[in-house]
């Protein structure tokens, strides 16, 4: 029975750690940091830049933004996701980003070298609309305190350990 329970644990492990190596045979790129030109606000033209070198000389950079409502991409315009196609300059690219006037949370913007599969990110975060009210935002959730919490983990851990007691204890009375 022990001989089953540890060739059992022994293929968890061997299982857990022989995957690591195909993970780091992959030959990942560096991402690159994209900044904004000035704070994001909605309605306005943030232009996001990517510096010099982040892509392959003059190689076609793909570029999307992500955001819960629309956002024009220098000219082209579409809801929650837009694309565009621009050629880098020296490695570098800059794109102009209009948020809606209804703009909220978080936008990623995501640029990726078609030919090198470079990626550079930046994240536009706009702010609450009541960020400047003395309340600020509603507090969602429970706040439980942290020795509430790990006094629950604390109790399925130990929870556990006894019906495993239970099961060796039984199975130890059963073949006796």
């Amino acid at each position: 029975m022990f001989k089953k329970s540890l060739a059992t644990a022994a293929l968890a492990i061997f299982a857990v750690f022989a995957v690591a190596p195909a993970a780091n045979a992959v030959d990942y790129t560096p991402t690159s940091g994209g900044t904004a030109s000035a704070t994001p606000v909605a309605g306005a033209t943030v232009a996001v830049s990517f510096p010099t070198n982040a892509f392959v000389g003059n190689e076609q950079v793909k570029i999307n933004v992500v955001g819960s409502h629309a956002a024009t991409l220098s000219v082209v315009a579409a809801p929650v996701t837009t694309s565009i196609t621009k050629a880098a300059t020296a490695g570098a690219v800059t794109v102009n980003v209009k948020l809606a006037s209804n703009a909220t949370g978080a936008y990623t913007v995501t640029a990726t070298g078609l030919s090198s599969n470079r990626v550079g990110t930046a994240v536009l975060t706009l702010a609450a609309a009541d960020a400047g009210a003395s309340k600020g935002l509603a507090s969602t959730g429970f706040n439980a305190p942290v020795l509430v919490i790990w006094g629950a983990a604390g109790l399925l851990v130990l929870g556990g350990a006894l019906i495993a007691v239970r099961i060796s204890v039984r199975r130890q009375h059963a073949a006796a």
